[in-house]
């Protein structure tokens, strides 16, 4: 009978050969995911916990086995262990080095937990420590939209609809309508880890198993909420991975929105706000560019994460239950998702800190296209005008402003009558922008006492945002909801 070559496999006895080098070189795990291994480690602690538990391992062997595992851990972290061709992945990579260290005794670990509930469990504690260190980045980004909004609470600036200018806002409304998606994608990165916090270990390959009996105590010893109610959902699902990347997808998606707006503002055609020298670059062959970069690169980069979360769906959508191998792409689209955030928030926060404004020209562009003239039909409005009639009055105006080739402040009491004898010369106290800006002074408008308050609240709501992502003791260990 032929027998065995010699490998790292955990697995092969039924097997009565080697596998291919063709097999080996593609079922090899992508390098980036031995980068799991802190949070393999931490697994593995949990469970030869939960070995001595169910008697497996007497109170000894356990102590040998975390003190065996902590060597492992600095021994990875200082570049001292490194993978080798023959570790198929990163839990192979570990068990190799456990069993170097302890011999055949090291083996034992093996028992009630397969590479299943394993690899479900790393992802998981990985994107639960990954989700804070984001928020933490974008809370940076929020406080820099927010310390901008402080220096424009009456900075007036046109707002837009289809492009066109619209009404007149002031420039802090414009910020902080982008930092209020931004805190809510922070409460989906809350929200998403309450979901999450829930351990897939002791799902073994899909049946649950023999020896780890109170999966639950390994929850809360690796920080999770509680274990998980179904074993074959367990290793079966990624769900939490997809929802994940969501939350990821559309903090980009947001952030992408505001920078194709510092790219139009910071235009020659705009002239709004000027980007600082450290946060831009230039042009190979135009000595006077100053190219957007970091807004365009983030703006490219939310399509690409985007993409990361349409692949995972389209990965996981027919799969039969429970694992499949199918399932190893997850690591590639969340790793993808993370890298790019944690390049592209420091950058962005940056940029939009050191921003400077152009206040007069905002301010000259702030009532240009008449943006003053539903000041005109409210007015008329105000004083018993039905609207619809208010609507075509003011209409008329701005058509005999363009026919003349004058602004509203060019016209005289008798061109005002002259379009409609409703307008007398009280409507020019509605026609200036700070008349227009403080005239919309509801819960949630322009009005810069409202825009101020608003401030306000947002900075009081970040910051337990902020004490949510600085939390990491969160993460070690929390108290089993039975």
């Amino acid at each position: 009978m032929p027998t065995l070559a010699s490998t790292n496999n955990l697995w092969g006895g039924r097997f009565d050969g080697a596998p291919s080098p063709e097999l080996t070189r593609f079922s090899r795990s992508d390098p980036r995911y031995f980068a799991m291994a802190p949070y393999d480690l931490r697994g593995s602690r949990a469970h030869v916990r939960e070995l001595h538990r169910s008697g497996l391992l007497d109170s000894a062997e356990l102590e040998r086995f975390l003190a065996a595992l902590d060597a492992v851990e600095s021994d990875v972290a200082t570049g001292t262990a490194v993978p080798v061709a023959g570790d198929e992945d990163v839990h192979t990579f570990l068990e190799r080095l456990l069993i170097e260290r302890m011999g055949a005794e090291g083996g034992k670990i093996r028992a009630g937990r397969s590479r299943n509930d394993q690899a479900a469990n790393d992802l998981r504690l990985y994107m639960r420590e990954k989700a804070r260190g984001v928020a933490a980045q974008l809370v940076t980004v929020i406080e820099a939209l927010a310390s901008q909004a402080d220096s424009h609470l009456e900075t007036p600036v046109p707002g837009f609809t289809h492009l066109q200018s619209a009404q007149p806002v002031v420039f802090a409304h414009q910020l902080l309508a982008h930092a209020q998606p931004l805190m809510r994608d922070l409460h989906r990165f809350q929200d998403w880890d309450y979901r999450a916090a829930v351990s897939p270990l002791g799902a073994a390959a899909l049946a649950g198993s023999t020896f780890a009996i109170h999966p639950e105590e390994s929850a809360r010893e690796m920080g999770y909420r509680q274990s998980a109610e179904n074993s074959i959902d367990a290793v079966g699902s990624r769900d939490a991975a997809i929802e994940f990347l969501f939350v990821c997808s559309l903090t980009l998606v947001d952030l992408s929105r505001l920078c194709e707006e510092i790219i139009s503002w910071a235009s020659q055609q705009f002239g709004w706000i000027r980007m600082h020298d450290s946060y831009c670059t230039g042009s190979s062959i135009m000595p006077q560019k100053k190219n957007p970069d970091i807004a365009e690169l983030a703006r490219g980069k939310s399509g690409r994460v985007l993409g990361d979360l349409m692949g995972l769906m389209a990965t996981v959508k027919s799969l039969p239950l429970a694992y499949n191998r199918d399932l190893a792409e997850d690591k590639n689209a969340v790793f993808d998702a993370v890298d790019t955030l944690e390049v592209t928030l420091p950058a962005l926060a940056g940029l939009v800190g050191t921003f400077t404004v152009n206040k007069d020209k905002m301010e000259r562009q702030a009532e240009a296209g008449f943006t003053l003239a539903t000041e005109v039909a409210d007015w008329l409005a105000s004083r018993g005008t039905p609207f619809s009639e208010a609507h075509e009055v003011s209409g008329a105006l701005v058509r005999f402003c363009e026919t003349e080739g004058i602004g509203f402040a060019d016209l005289d009491d008798d061109q005002l009558a002259a379009v409609d004898a409703r307008l007398t010369p009280a409507v020019r106290e509605v026609l200036t922008l700070k008349a227009a800006l403080s005239a919309r002074s509801g819960f949630g408008g322009t009005a810069p006492a409202r825009v101020a308050e608003q401030l306000v609240r947002l900075r009081e709501r970040l910051e337990p945002f902020r004490e949510w992502a600085g939390d990491v003791n969160a993460l070690k260990g929390t108290p089993f909801d039975a």
